[in-house]
């Protein structure tokens, strides 16, 4: 009867035991506090992603660029954040045209390639980007001078364009300038969806250059400014491309009537302001040749190709 006893309250004492360490478990081994819970996630939403993705040239696989997703961010500021990295790429890597030219002792040269930076295109994919995704090739439009040694052959045969206007060749520093500016673009070659950007190749009017200082026109008025005329050179350049039936895609006219061409019919272009651009809309390369009197004082733009293209025209 006592072992009988003693068993029993062996057994309360045990179950009692057994009640006290369930308790105690489950306040230290229970799920965190809601409130705790939350700002664990709120530091989640700002961390940043353990890994980078490496922007690459799509030609010459360059790193130009390492970027880090942030997770869970707000979608509107994210694509700002995104919009501003594609902007800053875009100014260092877009670069207009710079097309092939005949030097004066008869070799091509190759120009430079266009280079456009697709901004929707690289935002979109950095939106979308994965652990995965080590690197990523840059959406680069990237044209090439269309132009080679051999499809140029003959192009200086036949003119399909071409416009004269004439000037004072007793103001020396306008007819140097034009003269300058003149040689710049002669025998520039466009091959088919080719560009020509005048500022590009004429490059800027400096002192240094052996540019002068001659009377231009600028916000109505007349004034002396280094490169003063060159814009005869530009409008000239204009009126033979249009002759030539070739596609005008930048055109800005002077707050003033020149003398040199008729109402409408001209070209204004500065250093850093407008420019005179057009593209070569033509199936097979053409060509720009100058020729400059600066005796009798008078500047000729032509536009050549050969005679097997010309005829197409």
């Amino acid at each position: 009867m006592r072992k009988k006893y003693v068993s029993t309250m062996i057994f309360f004492f045990m179950m009692a035991g057994c009640s006290t360490n369930v308790t105690n478990g489950s306040q230290e081994e229970g799920p965190l506090p809601v409130s705790e819970m939350t700002t664990n996630l709120s530091k989640l939403t700002e961390k940043k992603v353990e890994f980078a993705v490496s922007l690459l040239h799509p030609k010459t696989k360059d790193i130009l660029y390492s970027f880090t997703p942030t997770i869970n961010a707000d979608v509107d500021e994210y694509k700002k954040e995104l919009s501003q990295i594609a902007d800053d790429l875009a100014k260092s890597l877009d670069q207009p045209m710079v097309p092939a030219k005949y030097t004066s002792n008869g070799q091509l040269t190759e120009g430079m390639s266009r280079v456009l930076l697709d901004e929707d295109k690289l935002v979109d994919m950095l939106l979308n980007v994965r652990a995965l995704d080590k690197t990523l090739d840059l959406p680069l439009e990237i044209a090439e001078p269309n132009v080679t040694a051999e499809t140029v052959k003959g192009v200086e045969e036949v003119v399909i364009g071409s416009y004269k206007t004439t000037f004072n060749a007793s103001v020396v520093g306008r007819s140097q300038n034009i003269f300058l500016s003149a040689n710049e673009i002669n025998q520039i070659v466009l091959g088919p969806g080719d560009r020509f950007y005048f500022n590009l190749v004429v490059g800027e009017r400096t002192a240094a250059r052996g540019y002068q200082k001659a009377k231009e026109i600028v916000n109505k008025e007349f004034v002396e400014g280094i490169g003063g005329g060159i814009c005869q050179t530009s409008s000239t350049l204009y009126n033979a491309v249009a002759d030539a039936g070739l596609e005008i895609i930048e055109l800005h006219s002077h707050s003033l009537s020149v003398g040199y061409v008729p109402a409408g019919r001209d070209a204004t272009v500065s250093w850093g302001g407008p420019d005179f651009k057009f593209m070569n809309n033509k199936d097979f390369p053409v060509m720009i040749k100058t020729i400059v009197d600066k005796n009798s004082g008078s500047i000729e733009v032509q536009i050549l190709a050969s005679k097997q293209n010309a005829a197409k025209v």
